[in-house]
């Protein structure tokens, strides 16, 4: 029961990110997220979080929506990989497109909750 438990949790923190992208709350993303969190971005620029958070606050990246395509998760004790395809409706660094972005996120459970350690862009 927790596997599966784990397993539906995982996707909804990842989920939870993405809506609170979406609404540049970024003091609730400060909650789920680890303080060494990194964003490698699709150019394979890998961003500190603080350095995101003042994108996002400026809106040169402004997040509109997402529409989930297919998502996985691998559990091993405390530690969870998720990979999570979408696509992303956002204006980054003044282009706006619905990109297909498939983020391979690192969690970590921590106090009976999943916190994101790190996130790697690509396409698919």
């Amino acid at each position: 029961m927790e596997i599966n438990n784990n397993k539906s949790q995982v996707p909804d923190v990842t989920r939870q990110l993405t809506q609170l992208m979406i609404e540049k709350d970024t003091a609730a993303m400060n909650k789920i997220l680890d303080s060494h969190f990194t964003l490698t971005h699709l150019t394979g620029y890998v961003q500190p979080k603080q350095e995101w958070y003042a994108e996002i606050e400026s809106e040169r990246m402004k997040y509109y929506s997402y529409k989930e395509v297919k998502t996985s998760v691998e559990i091993d004790g405390d530690k969870a990989t998720f990979v999570g395809q979408n696509i992303l409706d956002a204006r980054i660094w003044g282009t706006r497109n619905n990109w297909r972005l498939q983020q391979t996120m690192q969690l970590e459970k921590r106090n009976g909750n999943w916190i994101i350690l790190k996130s790697v862009a690509t396409t698919f």
